[in-house]
């Protein structure tokens, strides 16, 4: 069963979230997760979004999810994560 992870991000500094997200695809790949969506909140419809990108990755299971948030190359990024955005990250699973 498929298993989605949001995220959303409040960025800080601008040159080192880009630094992350051209980092972070590959280790998500390794994983077998693919990316559904990323942009620019452009409009809150309901609601109030204090941050300014949304995005959306589907892996095969919460487990290769799991697998893939627990591994030494992405929680090599942690600390770069960090200081480039205030992100809520949380792991979705299809019902």
């Amino acid at each position: 069963m498929s298993a989605f992870l949001s995220v959303t991000v409040r960025v800080k500094n601008p040159e080192k979230l880009q630094q992350y997200i051209s980092q972070v695809p590959a280790t998500i790949a390794a994983h077998g997760g693919e990316k559904v969506s990323r942009g620019k909140v452009v409009k809150t419809l309901a609601g109030s979004a204090e941050y300014q990108i949304a995005a959306v990755f589907r892996f095969p299971s919460l487990d290769a999810l799991e697998g893939w948030y627990g591994s030494p190359e992405y929680q090599n990024l942690i600390a770069l994560r960090e200081e480039s955005a205030e992100m809520n990250i949380i792991a979705l699973q299809e019902f």
